[in-house]
């Protein structure tokens, strides 16, 4: 019986830090929030900034959530209802980790990374080779 204690407290314990996390995440992300909001930073910024936070500070936390639930369900007998609310769990985490990998980056995760256009000088049109204008010297 001692073993199945340990891993119950050690579960218990993982739950709490992610909880924690997350209660400390919402929290500082709010105050920055009103912060920015009373120093007059664009509002825009200022939301899109808390809303990112807020989702970093939610996936931190729910990855200790399910390293408890983890635990808990591989060391312990495990029912259909702790499995379950583990399926749940994970789920809802990937939707977030999709969710804010599409907000932070603009693209999903398997999708490659859109080439960048390239620069161009100053002098440069779009039928122009790099230097200016056509001066035929390739001709000769």
């Amino acid at each position: 019986m001692e073993f199945e204690s340990a891993v119950r407290t050690v579960g218990t314990v993982l739950d709490a830090v992610g909880v924690a996390i997350i209660l400390v995440g919402a929290l500082a992300g709010t105050g920055l929030f009103v912060r920015g909001v009373l120093r007059g930073q664009p509002f825009g910024d200022t939301y899109r900034r808390y809303r990112q936070g807020l989702g970093r500070a939610i996936l931190l936390g729910l990855e200790f959530v399910v390293a408890g639930d983890i635990i808990r369900s591989v060391a312990i007998s495990p029912t259909f209802q702790s499995v379950g609310v583990l399926a749940v769990i994970v789920l809802v985490r990937t939707f977030l980790s999709f969710s804010l990998e599409v907000e932070l980056r603009g693209r999903w995760p398997w999708q490659d990374r859109a080439p960048r256009p390239a620069r161009r000088s100053a002098g440069e049109t779009d039928g122009d080779p790099p230097g200016g204008a056509d001066t035929g010297a390739a001709d000769r």
